[in-house]
């Protein structure tokens, strides 16, 4: 384990039941490793637009404009600090909670993210898409756009993942981030990918 000060930057959509386990892993690491997170809104909507999807799935992202809505507009209003506390709210309330309704997710989100309740306006608007549509596009970017979510920076490179479920704690934590460092500072190095046999575990 080294002392090495890292940073991270980790670009979410508050419906992905994936991003969310591996958001609980971040958090983990946090806790063992001397990292600095920087936590960002992405709409999967936003990459999804114009593409062919089965129609559950364009039904659900037309659905989930608001949550990425609201993260953004309170990251705009209340500063970057507003951001995790939000989506750990609505992300609680959407995946272990299995609130369907992503309108009453918003509000217990914003709730017990101490929030005003009135930021739940922005679901409905476009106000600040242009913002969010920069932070979607500041990922892929990094990335490429033949992802989603979760995207993790380590030290400015970035990746799709990890992936992983459920999410691992204390020190198991630490050394998942540990390789991820290693892959980051490998130059040349683009992807490790195997198919998930497993849905999210919440806990």
């Amino acid at each position: 384990m080294s002392d090495t000060r890292h940073s991270a930057d980790f670009w979410f959509d508050p419906l992905c039941p994936w991003a969310w386990m591996t958001s609980r892993w971040m958090g983990e690491v946090e806790q063992v490793r001397p990292v600095d997170v920087t936590w960002h809104p992405f709409s999967l909507a936003v990459l999804n637009e114009g593409r062919d999807l089965p129609d559950d799935y364009r039904a659900m992202l037309d659905r989930g404009w608001g949550p990425a809505r609201v993260v953004t507009a309170a990251r705009e209003l209340h500063g970057q600090e507003a951001v995790k506390p939000l989506y750990d709210a609505i992300g609680t309330a959407i995946h272990p909670g299995g609130t369907k309704d992503y309108a009453e997710a918003i509000r217990i989100g914003l709730e017990g993210a101490g929030l005003p309740a009135d930021l739940a306006r922005f679901a409905d608007t476009d106000e600040y898409d242009e913002q969010m549509r920069a932070s979607t596009q500041q990922a892929l970017d990094l990335v490429g756009d033949d992802v989603g979510t979760p995207v993790v920076a380590v030290d400015g490179v970035a990746f799709f993942g990890p992936v992983v479920t459920p999410a691992p704690k204390g020190e198991a934590a630490g050394k998942l981030w540990d390789g991820c460092v290693l892959v980051a500072n490998t130059p040349g190095f683009y992807e490790l990918k195997r198919t998930r046999d497993a849905d999210p575990q919440f806990d």
